[in-house]
């Protein structure tokens, strides 16, 4: 069987140091350009084909939090494990969970990465993976570049030689059977302190090689560190947006589906599925925004599976989709065109049906009408079109 990569979060911390004004929240879930700190982190790792899974490592207290979060992901994303009391012991609680998963799958490296620690880029890890190729355990690290003074009663002594020291990051990658075997040893040395997973691997006698890391690449540690995040992150944001278009005409019947929401009609959509112009053209922004064709090449009208089938099925789908391409929706927009029914008195229900389907804040979701002036088909009162366009964020 192929060798797996897999990636320890460990997020199981409190973070008391960068509480942030007016938010109790321990600073992984922190909202950070929009979406939680920890959602950065799972969603890159997430977009990255070279890693086969990832387990994140949580305190017992964020179990509903982070349920929120991951319920954006595939199952890429395995169930959290619970922290220990320290660091150590929650990145060996991770590592015993992977120890079991690799009775199923072999688990050959591992990356561990700080929770905290969203703004690192696809470029590193790869350079990550490849060293890990030739190398038991790899620390990304930069050279320190200011001058260094020990002091004593905030006196200076001395002078520090920089010339040979680095600022450690994460992710700290190992060979697996090598990261777990020290981390074994190192529980049954309780004496020693070890502030970071590469410090265990060399007290262990494993060696340890450097690749440059990133600047950017900062652990949210104060409360400043949100606003260095946030500059970081919007450097790196890929913004994508999508259009969908999709016309149904009218036949004999007593409602309508539209928005996710059944009116009171004196004709209905004519359809292979229930018809929903306005989910339909939904459904394909976001197909269009990731890239991946229209909502015919996922449910070809041919296969009689979708006959009559609520439109809902296609747009979590899709939704679901972007979450395993590592993609939030910001926000999306449809426009219905139509003579009647009158849509205003049911925009806001439909908004709250979208929101509660796609998982956005109702304020997100815009639902609007518009009339051709009694041109064309619809201003014939013949069908019902409807335009889409949604935002994603990578």
């Amino acid at each position: 069987m192929t060798k797996g990569t897999f990636v320890l979060v460990v997020a199981a911390g409190r973070g008391a140091r960068a509480k942030k004004e007016n938010c109790d929240l321990p600073k992984q879930y922190v909202l950070l350009n929009g979406s939680p700190v920890l959602h950065h982190v799972l969603s890159k790792f997430h977009s990255i084909s070279a890693i086969d899974g990832i387990l994140p490592v949580i305190h017992a207290e964020d179990a509903n939090i982070f349920q929120d979060i991951a319920k954006n992901f595939s199952d890429k994303l395995l169930p959290p494990v619970l922290g220990g009391e320290t660091r150590q012991r929650s990145v060996l609680n991770g590592l015993e969970a992977l120890k079991t998963l690799s009775h199923s799958k072999d688990v050959h490296s591992v990356l561990i990465h700080d929770g905290a620690r969203p703004c690192f880029t696809e470029d590193l890890i790869e350079r990550v993976l490849n060293k890990l190729s030739s190398s038991p355990a790899v620390l990304p690290a930069l050279p320190v570049t200011d001058t260094l003074k020990s002091t004593q009663n905030m006196k200076v002594v001395k002078t520090i030689d920089r010339s040979a020291l680095w600022r450690a990051q994460t992710p700290q990658s190992f060979h697996f059977d090598k990261i777990y075997d020290a981390h074994i040893a190192a529980l049954n040395s309780p004496e020693i302190t070890f502030t970071d997973d590469c410090s265990i691997t060399e007290w262990h006698g494993i060696d340890v090689d450097i690749i440059l890391g990133e600047e950017q690449n900062i652990k949210i540690t104060t409360s400043d560190d949100f606003e260095r995040g946030e500059h970081y992150l919007s450097d790196m944001l890929d913004v994508r947006v999508g259009h969908g278009f999709d016309v149904h005409s009218f036949e004999d019947g007593d409602e309508i589906i539209l928005c996710g929401v059944t009116l009171p009609f004196d004709k209905k959509l004519k359809g292979h599925s229930d018809a929903d112009v306005g989910l339909h053209a939904l459904t394909d922004a976001i197909y269009g925004a990731l890239g991946e064709g229209d909502i015919g090449t996922h449910f070809p009208p041919s296969d009689d599976r979708w006959k009559g089938a609520p439109s809902d099925i296609f747009l979590k789908a899709a939704v679901e989709l972007a979450g395993q391409k590592g993609a939030r929706i910001s926000n999306v927009d449809i426009t219905l065109i139509c003579e009647a029914p009158k849509i205003g008195p049911h925009s806001e229900k439909m908004r709250a049906v979208i929101a509660k389907i796609i998982n956005l804040d109702v304020e997100r979701v815009s639902v609007k009408a518009t009339t051709t002036e009694r041109l064309g088909f619809t201003g014939r009162g013949e069908g019902i079109s409807a335009l889409a366009t949604a935002t994603l964020i990578f």
